[in-house]
């Protein structure tokens, strides 16, 4: 059995015991955290209809907090001494999956 689910603005195919990397929720390490399914796969039986979606949930555990790679951005432009320089490192949620069902 699988599901996909919308996790921080992208879809992730997820099944129980999988360890999933997401964008930062705010939800502390060891706690709880239900994710909305969009589509559910058991055996032969495809479930994509929304109403039959509602009652079915896919918890994960928060495992720890992370951040991503490092991330530098570099603007130049030539002959005018013109550089600017800038780094970004996102913040992400690892979450373990620990259910899927109704």
């Amino acid at each position: 059995m699988y599901a996909i689910v919308r996790a921080g603005g992208r879809q992730e195919k997820v099944a129980v015991g999988d360890v999933l990397t997401i964008d930062r929720v705010p939800v502390a390490s060891g706690e709880t955290l239900q994710l909305q399914p969009l589509l559910l796969v058991d055996g032969e039986t495809v479930t994509h209809d929304a109403s039959a979606l509602a009652g079915v949930k896919v918890v994960a555990e928060v495992v720890e907090e992370a951040k991503g790679p490092k991330i530098t951005i570099l603007k130049y432009k030539n002959k005018t001494g013109y550089r600017k320089r800038q780094g970004h490192r996102a913040k992400l949620t690892r979450v373990k999956i620990t259910s899927i069902g109704a």
